[in-house]
């Protein structure tokens, strides 16, 4: 039987590559929900070529529409709102579920799937940066696989197959730079969102592209490392590679270091989390290490990029600290986007919000909730400044 996935944020980068992949084997997978949520006409075109047998707008504003561009499809059931993202996922023929959703939004739907027992291919990275301890508790308590699909933690995955019993001495957590890698401060004050949003090696969404030229997003994926594979923050070494070849890597207590590497594209983690163990064929581009040349290695310059040192001090701190840090960037990221804050005001309003909000050392889910609310106040206020 074919394998049922529903993908929570199937009109963004990730969702929409995960469709491609589905494509490509048709044979073995099929999708029984999509969720967006604002896209209603690319949900819909998606509904109409996929025939799921749901889908979900989460905001509720535009379900009518949503529901009129579906009046052709009477056999798809058409839901909306947040509560509607959290029982969808527990439907019973669903075999996995592709958390694709940007931000805190991802939390309650990825909880409710966990508990409904189903595999979680985790793309939305805020999942464990704001609740890590809460999600591996839950999902050891539900016996719940979390694979990963960000590129660097799929390829950190894949180095470990094979090496259930041997300690990691150290993860190899790859960057690109992004695209102020070699720009001067003075110079990265006055950039704008348009040079912000040329990534030079990813083609991502518009909040991840941002996160990227900050270095917030490979500071979120530090804190999902220590997660996911059970590390301890000095145990990850940040590396800035601008070709993007290697994905990441790992070192064991030997000396050994095992490497992932390959062409830029998304479908190969989102396919192998679909996959695993098997490797399916996949179309697209080949690495050609003659071409490659030559590959970089350098240390990121944690004053240049402060919101990777405020990630790492976050996880230093623990507790809903991350959950903060995450808040405060959600706020800034989109400010940034709508042209209301400077680049470097981001890490000055996350900052502050550190140091304003109510730290909690042992959080719940119900202080994660208000945690989130409390920082998001708090950085909205400082951007009014």
């Amino acid at each position: 039987m074919k394998k049922q996935i529903a993908i929570l944020g199937s009109t963004g980068s990730i969702g929409t590559q995960a469709l491609e992949v589905i494509e490509e084997h048709a044979d073995l997978y099929e999708v029984y929900c999509l969720t967006a949520n604002n896209k209603v006409e690319l949900l819909a075109e998606q509904a109409h070529k996929f025939k799921p047998a749901a889908v979900v707008i989460a905001n509720e504003q535009r379900y009518d529409e949503l529901r009129r561009l579906m009046d052709d499809l009477p056999d798809v059931k058409v839901y909306a709102g947040a509560q509607a993202l959290d029982e969808i996922v527990e439907a019973g023929p669903i075999d996995m579920v592709l958390t694709a959703m940007v931000g805190f939004a991802g939390l309650s739907p990825t909880i409710h799937a966990i508990k409904a027992r189903k595999a979680i291919a985790l793309a939305n990275k805020e999942t464990l940066v704001v609740a890590g301890e809460l999600i591996l508790q839950l999902a050891q308590q539900y016996h719940t696989p979390i694979l990963p699909v960000d590129s660097e933690h799929s390829a950190i995955f894949q180095s470990l197959v094979g090496e259930d019993q041997n300690p990691i001495e150290k993860i190899l957590l790859t960057a690109s730079g992004g695209p102020f890698r070699l720009k001067t401060m003075d110079e990265i004050a006055h950039v704008t969102k348009a040079d912000a949003l040329r990534h030079p090696t990813w083609d991502m969404g518009a909040k991840i592209t941002i996160d990227s030229a900050s270095m917030m997003n490979k500071g979120f994926e530090v804190i999902e490392a220590k997660w996911l594979f059970g590390v301890d923050a000095k145990q990850i070494q940040v590396l800035v590679h601008p070709q993007s070849i290697v994905h990441s890597a790992v070192q064991f207590q030997d000396g050994s270091v095992k490497a992932q590497l390959g062409v830029p594209d998304m479908r190969l983690p989102i396919q192998y989390a679909f996959s695993f163990p098997r490797r399916l064929p996949l179309s697209g581009d080949r690495l050609d290490l003659f071409a490659a040349q030559h590959l970089d290695f350098f240390e990121p310059d944690l004053e240049k990029f402060r919101c990777l040192a405020m990630a790492y001090e976050a996880l230093a701190r623990g507790g809903n600290m991350p959950c903060i840090v995450n808040a405060a960037n959600e706020i800034v990221n989109r400010a940034f986007l709508e042209d209301r804050c400077g680049f470097l005001q981001m890490g000055d309003v996350i900052a502050e919000t550190m140091q304003r909000a109510t730290f909690d050392k042992n959080p719940d889910y119900d202080i994660y909730v208000k945690t989130d609310a409390e920082a998001r106040r708090i950085a909205a206020e400082l951007l009014k400044r």
